[in-house]
């Protein structure tokens, strides 16, 4: 012990990040933290799909009607082509389901590098990343896959029909609902790039320009036709997003007083 010192100067490492709201771990620990919630995340996955393979029969024929409801007819050319669609529309719902969980574990990875009074806003963050999820999800299935399937069918006649297999169309249904689903976390993003210092309003809202060109950019090769108004029915949701990302930037940035 160093001379003039006593034992309520000497700080261990869990004293010092209690003092400014933060806890610390080492390498290990969030190794070890990660295998946790990810532990965690696979159990509510795997309620999920068990609630949801109760009503995968029907979800699966709703999906079928969907996913032909701009001309064509659903195909399997394998033996377990049909269980396999089965399955992975009860998987698919079982991963809805299981969302808020699964963000839930998220929020208890990242919370010990918050500070104190941050991590307990963990039911808004659960209930923000839901919503947002399943916005995104829902315009997916209401706007952008019909789009999509609209234009792949206008090219059937009486010489060629659309007849895609099972597999490769909910592939595709898959992607495109899980892309926007994570697209409209954009808001979520920003809010712990603000707090962690990366971004700031003021950057974001300095190269607005330059990000309504990248969304355009993604809008046009995400969008099968060059109609621009089908392009801008892309993009509008993107702009919303990253407008409503600088203020949750401008409200949650790491401030001075923070920073000192």
């Amino acid at each position: 012990m160093a001379p003039g010192t006593n034992d309520d100067d000497l700080w261990d490492e869990d004293d010092a990040a209690a003092s400014d709201g933060t806890s610390r771990m080492s390498f290990l620990e969030h190794l070890e933290e990660l295998r946790k919630r990810l532990v965690y995340a696979l159990y509510a996955l795997l309620v999920g799909c068990g609630i949801s393979f109760f009503f995968a029969v029907k979800l699966t024929h709703y999906l079928e009607n969907y996913l032909t409801s701009q001309g064509g007819k659903l195909i399997y050319t394998e033996l377990t082509g049909g269980f396999m669609f089965y399955f992975k529309v009860g998987a698919l719902a079982g991963l809805m389901l299981a969302a808020p969980a699964m963000f839930y574990q998220l929020w208890m990875f990242v919370a010990p590098g918050l500070y104190q009074k941050e991590k307990k806003i963990v039911v808004p963050f659960v209930l923000s990343a839901t919503t947002l999820f399943a916005s995104g999800v829902a315009f997916a299935h209401k706007v952008a896959i019909p789009s999509m399937l609209k234009f792949f069918g206008s090219f059937e006649n009486q010489w060629i029909d659309m007849r895609p297999n099972a597999s490769d169309a909910f592939d595709f249904y898959v992607l495109m609902v899980l892309a926007f689903g994570v697209v409209f976390q954009m808001p979520i993003l920003v809010y712990f790039l603000a707090r962690f210092g990366i971004v700031t309003a003021g950057w974001m809202w300095k190269n607005f320009k330059y990000a309504i060109l990248i969304i355009f950019i993604i809008a046009a090769v995400a969008t099968p036709s060059s109609d621009p108004v089908n392009q801008t029915i892309f993009a509008a949701p993107m702009v919303v997003l990253y407008l409503i990302s600088i203020g949750v930037a401008w409200v949650f940035q790491k401030k001075k007083t923070e920073e000192a």
